[in-house]
């Protein structure tokens, strides 16, 4: 096997809110300046899980600033970031640019690198950037360009990559890096303490974790759950926010289940919840790889979802966890109680889910794929 680069100059270009591009991105970047590489975030504000700033050296936070005037309607973020990574990459001599997203970020980077003369733009795609935004007619001509245009392209799974080969007709390869999760912040929680803040003993825990959108299904997950406690005595626990939090409340109202529906906000340590609970609902619409999945399979739950998009590609049917067909309430609470009531399976099946994290998912298995990515671009 050839040998993986030595230190290199990467900025990283990501959204700053909790959604999964952001998240891999930050991790991925903390990863790197573990392995010794110099590592500079270009964002509009700190990324959410970005806290290596108070234990890296070699970790660095621009932010982009807002230029407001009032013949501009719209905020021009996509040229300040190229502003911001410019003087980024000139100050730094930066020479991998990593855009996380294909809108704005990719365009970002190639606007940076035409003015700059330097660096080399590695292109990340992780879902709604080509399967939402990239599509709508604003937007479809700059995506395709973009993912053109990049010196080399990655997906999160091969779902993704495939979709979005057809999508924009392509003529450039994609290739796979899946997503990454740490084995050892993910794991199981066995302090009892912690988990009878939220259930009794006999209860079983529920757990759903998103943006609360529409393509998170997260009045199934209501729908599901109340199926669910009127045979098994549980509670479910429903961490995030968006645009339908009010909608499952008042859901979960009109059900009679609001007393064991617990909405938690943005909850600073998923981890310590994800380990408490007995099984992951993941009925979404639309993913392309399922990170908060695979983050639950971390901690040995097993995960019932949909069987769309990538998620095949994390959770195994029948050994992982369930799958059934969007929409398929009633399938997906016969799968959660299938799993409740029967320890045995319970067991194993959250006992495979951490082996398969562990043996396909860790960072060591994924972050030289990317440094090979680097490696073979600077060496062209």
């Amino acid at each position: 096997m050839r040998p993986i680069i030595e230190r290199v100059n990467i900025a990283i270009l990501c959204h700053a809110t909790a959604g999964g591009s952001g998240v891999v991105a930050t991790e991925l970047g903390v990863e790197l300046a573990q392995h010794d590489h110099e590592v500079h975030f270009v964002s509009t504000a700190q990324p959410f899980r970005l806290s290596a700033l108070d234990c890296c050296t070699n970790v660095f936070f621009h932010q982009v600033g807002r230029y407001e005037y009032p013949l501009f309607e719209q905020a021009l973020t996509t040229i300040n970031t190229a502003n911001t990574l410019a003087e980024v990459i000139q100050e730094h001599d930066i020479q991998i640019t990593h855009a996380h997203y294909a809108i704005p970020y990719a365009t970002s980077a190639l606007m940076a690198q035409d003015i700059t003369g330097r660096t080399k733009v590695v292109t990340t795609l992780h879902g709604t950037d080509v399967t939402l935004v990239g599509l709508d007619p604003a937007f479809r001509h700059s995506t395709r360009h973009a993912i053109q245009k990049s010196g080399r392209v990655t997906a999160v799974s091969q779902f993704l990559a495939n979709h979005t080969s057809e999508l924009f007709k392509l003529d450039v390869p994609i290739e796979v890096i899946y997503n990454f999760v740490d084995i050892h912040r993910f794991q199981r929680n066995t302090d009892a303490r912690y988990r009878a803040r939220f259930a009794h003993p006999e209860e079983k825990i529920l757990l759903h974790l998103s943006n609360f959108r529409g393509v998170k299904r997260t009045l199934d997950v209501i729908e599901i759950f109340a199926r669910v406690q009127s045979e098994v005595p549980s509670r479910l626990l429903m961490v995030g926010d968006g645009p339908d939090r009010s909608r499952a409340f008042e859901l979960a109202q009109k059900l009679g289940v609001i007393g064991r529906v617990h909405f938690l906000g943005s909850y600073p340590s998923v981890e310590t919840i994800m380990g408490i609970a007995d099984v992951f609902l993941l009925p979404s619409s639309q993913e392309s790889f399922g990170l908060v999945a695979l983050e639950a399979m971390s901690c040995g739950v097993p995960v019932v979802s949909s069987n769309v998009g990538g998620i095949p590609e994390v959770n195994i049917q029948g050994e992982t966890g369930f799958m059934c067909p969007v929409g398929d309430v009633d399938g997906m609470a016969h799968a959660t109680l299938q799993l409740l009531q029967n320890e045995t399976l319970h067991r194993e099946m959250g006992g495979r889910a951490r082996s398969r994290a562990v043996d396909h998912f860790q960072p060591h298995h994924i972050v030289p794929q990317y440094l090979r990515v680097y490696e073979d671009l600077l060496t062209e």
